[in-house]
C-alpha cells in the first residue's frame, strides 16, 4: 500500500490537524518508509516459529495461596485516628 497525499490529508482531517505542506510531504515520506519495511517483514518465512503471547518464558509470579492468621477488627482500628465499633471514620466527601 503506497500512502498518497490525500490519505494523509483524510487522516489529519480524522485527527483534526492542520498540517503545512511541508509536513504532509514528511509524512508521506515516513509512513512510506514504515510500510516498506514492514513488507520487509513479511517476506521473512515464519512458518517453522511458534506463535508467543511473551518474549520471556514466564513461570507463575504469586505465591502459594494458603490461609493464615489475620488481625483482629480491634487491631485494625486500634491505630486509626477515629473509629465507630466497626468502621474507620473519616470525613465526608462530596
Amino acid at each position: 500500500m503506497k500512502i498518497t497525499k490525500e490519505l494523509i490529508l483524510h487522516i489529519a482531517e480524522l485527527s483534526h490537524l492542520k498540517l503545512k505542506e511541508d509536513e504532509i510531504e514528511k509524512f508521506q515520506i515516513e509512513l512510506n518508509q514504515i510500510l516498506e519495511y514492514v513488507d520487509n517483514l513479511n517476506e521473512i518465512d515464519t512458518s517453522s516459529i511458534e506463535p508467543l503471547s511473551h518474549p520471556l518464558p514466564i513461570v507463575n509470579v504469586f505465591r502459594e495461596d494458603r490461609v493464615e492468621k489475620s488481625i483482629t477488627r480491634e487491631e485494625a482500628l486500634k491505630n486509626a485516628p477515629e473509629a465507630t465499633d466497626e468502621f474507620f471514620k473519616v470525613p465526608k466527601v462530596i
